[in-house]
């Protein structure tokens, strides 16, 4: 038998305000279309003043719990990636744990930007298999809204606010593909490539940052990293694109998207695609589109799914997990 990290529930929460492409146009020289042809993006949501990370990732905890009709208790541990801490420290995840009622967990936050949620899965399939917990959180939860420079049109326009919440627990499969849960993980970083993807402030500097981004560089190793990541993945435990069901990728840019997806060789009707109405939404981009991809009827049980992700670092990675 072989201990695997299965999917229980899954949720998400999508701030209220919704900002179309053309609220830009009132104080930057870009249009509508200008963003739609160079990102796909057409709306995102913005947090409201005082909502914090931690309030987004709340709402997506509960709402994954009710899915997957569990107590708070059941939780052994909370994962969280996020980039936008609503506090230095304590970890957004201890307030998380605070809110949803869960006493007997233990809980932290990962940061690898927009990578964050794949290292988040890796780390909880890490204490599920090795019987450190049967039951983990992991959640991805972003304020990008707070970090970007309003003058900037070439990376204001691109992000936006949402979180999603993932439960998985132990089940015993037989070793094989065919067992539902985590099946394989990738991981990678490098950082040569800091400074095509980074926010200009922390702590050390005491000013809070925004983001900065070589997009057209950036754009090439994407590609290239995301493909090599879901293919090494997939190689892993034997399976090829072919025996995939869905790619759930790191919602950044559709463009992105369709250049992975062709070098993969995956159709983009086996893609799920939410950039249109979320934005890059960094560590909550791919637990966003899965709770989306479930909900609309896209992802079911049994379905062989890859997620990958890549972000500031240069960090990237990706799961291979049967829903």
């Amino acid at each position: 038998m072989t201990r695997r990290a299965v999917v229980r529930g899954i949720g998400h929460y999508l701030p209220d305000r919704i900002v179309p492409n053309s609220e830009f146009e009132k104080t930057l020289d870009t249009s509508d279309e200008w963003i739609k042809t160079r990102s796909g993006i057409e709306r995102r949501h913005f947090a409201a003043e005082g909502q914090t990370t931690s309030d987004l990732a709340i709402h997506a905890a509960k709402a994954a719990l009710a899915m997957a009709q569990i107590a708070p208790n059941d939780i052994d541990a909370i994962v969280l990636a996020t980039s936008t801490s609503d506090l230095t420290f304590p970890s957004t995840a201890t307030m998380v744990q605070h809110a949803i009622g869960n006493t007997t967990g233990y809980a932290f936050d990962i940061q690898a930007v927009c990578a964050g949620f794949v290292y988040a899965m890796s780390t909880a399939n890490a204490l599920i298999t090795s019987g450190q917990a049967n039951t983990v959180m992991v959640i991805g939860a972003e304020t990008f809204s707070k970090i970007l420079d309003w003058t900037d049109r070439a990376t204001c326009v691109l992000f936006g606010d949402g979180a999603g919440a993932l439960i998985l627990s132990a089940e015993d499969g037989d070793g094989s593909t065919a067992d539902r849960g985590i099946l394989s993980v990738d991981l990678n970083s490098d950082g040569r490539y800091r400074d095509m993807l980074y926010v200009d402030g922390g702590v050390s500097t005491q000013t809070t940052g925004v983001v900065r981004m070589e997009g057209r560089e950036l754009f090439r190793h994407a590609v290239e990293k995301l493909a090599q990541t879901a293919d090494t993945a997939l190689h892993k435990v034997g399976l090829t694109a072919d025996d995939v069901a869905w790619v759930v990728p790191h919602q950044a840019n559709i463009r992105i998207i369709q250049a992975t997806a062709k070098k993969l060789g995956v159709g983009m009707d086996r893609v799920v695609v939410t950039v249109q109405d979320h934005g890059n939404t960094s560590a909550a981009s791919i637990p966003l589109a899965l709770s989306v991809g479930v909900a609309n009827g896209q992802i079911k049980r049994g379905d062989l799914v890859v997620t990958e992700a890549i972000g500031g670092g240069l960090a990237w990675g990706s799961v291979v997990l049967r829903w």
